[in-house]
């Protein structure tokens, strides 16, 4: 249950003043439902009205307060023509203009005869100033209401500024007097403000510097989130790390016989990354290990031997790929790797039905099948395993936590838990893996197997697209096959295939039956065929939308031409890059760019250019799109931060992973003074369900 303290803060936004059933929506949609919302919605600019000059000393294009006294009233002579209201100070005149505006009011709002104060900007208008629908119109003893400094917000169509700056007001009232769940001395060491203070700080910016990520005030609030985040990740994992597992050791003579038979000797990366899974999977606790590699490191080969230590133990194994393709090429190349052994790898997705299925489905549940590879059908409850050890989840961030329990749940009852490898060719910073996977143990692939040559990689403008086009031809002409990327169009996948099949039909005039097409829009049996065509077959240049960014594995393609790559992520650049350069030949990524290129574009296609490092990439990555893009999908299961900024407060994430760890260790139960302040804090940043792990939460 939330504490009692917290309860003004989770009342409904419409409960502010101000805030009726409209505007409340308005608020509810672009915000968030509650008054804490408003708290973390912090302001990303300043208006400042403490310049108030003479009449004939203003500056044009200012924002000025201005003391006049009004004198007459000039209504429009005609329909659609503005009001004005002349008014004037010892040195000089204003002309005040309204549109659309009931006299009446007007006449109120400025009697003549009376002094007024009027806020906003000023232009200069047949060489007199003039002021157009002020920002404020006050009397004179409400002048310190006015002339200070305004926090500007970020707004959405149907709300103003001066009702949202209102209610964020009232948001701060209503925060309680909170016990401090800081450590004392790091806090004192980092001279920081208490945390109400901060918030306080945080909504009255005095001046630009004021509202930058790295004042202390904004530092404070970043590191109570980021601190938020960690304890909920180490409760979780604490939580996990009980449960029992299987002490699944094997005797290794299936390994053994796989790992003889490759044509490459094991990178040191995979030795070592193979001992850390050796070793979780012996230990009677249940493993949750991620494993980040980039593109062509060989995380299918230490998946391979992770799983066959299962069957090594008398178990099985499965793993969940995120799409068809992928699921059919794992199928493939792991059947390969694993024939030596004489192991049984059966494919399971949605396309198997009838007869078919109910032989897999059979196989499963009699033990038959050692090794399984499948889609999101894995996870249907007619899948039944007659021992599943463990659980391969491949591309994580396509799946959220909720497909990794699920297909963990699958183990025989009373035995333990599956162990669970999860693995990401998404090289992912070192910031974002502590908050979105701090509940598992890392292991980074950061070699590329012997024998890969480096891309070369170059830029051009999309006018040399016939040049691009000579050297494709030259390319094919020597027997290479080639890629031939088409722009992101807004993320509609409709125009994404328009553009693709556009491109298709003039490189079919060209090249005829030798150009292929493969986009997300053509049923599963098509792509298959024309993925098979290119891999195997007649088909030497395949033109595709980004569904080839993960897992086609065609060594044979050397070159790939990506077009307007000014309109991909990096991280998406650096994945479809990867898809050449898997086999023993040199190979080129030709990036066709539209002019002007923005800042951003620009320095994306130098870092490409520079490095082939997934993980340095992904790092700039972070820097040039902030924490929320990197992995380019919204529905990737990482956390998203209101205050702190992962590409800016990365240092203080380490000392909040520090923080959160230390406390547990001391107080795991979070009994102690800290501890239940901390439990507000959980609470406060909504990590509710780390809560439920404490046996008393």
């Amino acid at each position: 249950m939330r504490p009692e303290i917290l309860f003004p803060l989770f009342a409904d936004v419409t409960t502010l003043p101000g805030l009726g059933p409209r505007l409340g929506k308005l608020v509810q949609s672009a915000i968030g439902p509650h008054v804490a919302d408003l708290l973390w919605h912090l302001p990303s600019g300043i208006i400042d009205r403490s310049y108030a000059p003479k009449l004939a000393e203003v500056a044009p294009s200012r924002i000025a307060t201005l003391t006049v006294r009004i004198d007459t009233h000039l209504p429009p002579p005609a329909p659609r023509r503005p009001y004005r209201v002349m008014a004037s100070d010892a040195s000089g005149e204003l002309e005040i203009v309204f549109f659309h505006a009931k006299g009446d009011y007007l006449v109120k709002l400025l009697p003549v005869g009376e002094t007024r104060l009027v806020s906003g900007r000023v232009e200069m208008f047949q060489g007199r100033p003039q002021m157009t629908h002020p920002d404020y119109i006050a009397k004179p003893e409400e002048a310190a209401e006015v002339t200070g400094i305004e926090s500007v917000y970020p707004l959405t169509a149907g709300l103003n500024l001066k009702t949202l700056r209102k209610s964020v007001r009232a948001a701060l009232d209503r925060v309680p007097a909170l016990p401090e769940w800081g450590n004392a001395p790091y806090l004192a060491q980092q001279r920081w403000p208490a945390f109400q203070a901060a918030l306080e700080s945080v909504h009255a910016p005095k001046t630009e510097a004021d509202l930058l990520p790295i004042t202390p005030a904004r530092q404070r609030l970043a590191y109570d989130e980021l601190l938020a985040n960690q304890l909920a990740l180490s409760l979780i994992r604490a939580h996990q790390k009980k449960q029992s597992g299987r002490v699944i050791a094997g005797d290794g003579q299936l390994r053994r016989k796989v790992e003889a038979a490759l044509p490459f000797s094991l990178t040191e990366g995979q030795r070592q990354a193979l001992a850390d899974i050796a070793a979780d999977m012996a230990s009677p606790k249940k493993m949750l290990r991620l494993l980040q590699g980039d593109v062509g490191s060989g995380k299918t080969v230490v998946a391979l031997m992770a799983m066959l230590a299962a069957v090594e133990s008398g178990g099985q194994a499965a793993l969940l790929a995120p799409t068809e393709i992928l699921a059919r090429q794992h199928a493939a190349g792991i059947a390969r790797l694993a024939a030596p052994a004489g192991v049984t790898v059966t494919l399971l997705t949605g396309r198997e039905k009838g007869k078919n299925r109910e032989a897999i489905l059979a196989g499963l549940a009699s033990g038959e099948t050692g090794i399984v590879i499948g889609t999101h059908a894995l996870l249907q409850e007619d899948v039944v395993f007659r021992d599943l050890m463990l659980a391969v989840v491949d591309e994580q961030h396509r799946f959220g936590v909720h497909q990794r329990v699920t297909i963990g749940a699958k183990g025989p009852k009373g035995k333990g838990g599956v162990d669970v490898l999860v693995m990401t060719a998404t090289p992912i910073p070192r910031t974002l893996t502590l908050t979105a996977y701090g509940d598992l143990d890392v292991s980074r692939l950061t070699e590329k197997p012997a024998g890969r040559k480096p891309i070369t990689t170059i830029a051009k403008p999309t006018e040399a697209l016939e040049e691009v086009v000579s050297g494709v031809t030259r390319a094919l002409n020597a027997g290479a096959k080639v890629y031939w990327v088409c722009p992101l169009v807004e993320e509609s996948e409709v125009i994404d295939v328009a553009a693709a099949e556009e491109r298709h039909a003039h490189l079919s005039q060209i090249f005829g039956a030798r150009a292929g097409l493969v986009h997300g829009r053509l049923k599963g049996a098509e792509k298959d065929r024309v993925m098979e065509a290119f891999a195997k077959g007649s088909v030497d240049l395949l033109v595709s939308t980004t569904v080839i960014e993960v897992g086609v594995d065609v060594p044979e393609a050397t070159v790939m031409v990506i077009e307007h790559a000014e309109r991909f992520g990096l991280a998406q650049l650096h994945q479809l890059r990867g898809r050449i350069g898997r086999g023993d030949k040199p190979s080129t990524c030709i990036l066709l760019y539209q002019k002007p290129l923005s800042e951003t574009a620009d320095s994306r296609l130098r870092i490409l250019r520079e490095t082939e490092d997934g993980f340095v990439i992904a790092e700039e990555d972070l820097k040039l799109r902030g924490a929320g893009e990197v992995l380019g999908t919204r529905q990737s299961g990482m956390p998203t931060f209101r205050v702190a900024d992962l590409a800016v407060h990365g240092d203080l994430l380490q000392a909040a992973r520090d923080d959160a760890r230390l406390l547990l260790d001391r107080d795991p139960e979070l009994q102690g003074p800290r501890g239940q302040a901390l439990r507000i804090l959980l609470y406060l940043f909504e990590r509710d369900a780390a809560v439920r792990y404490l046996r008393s939460g």
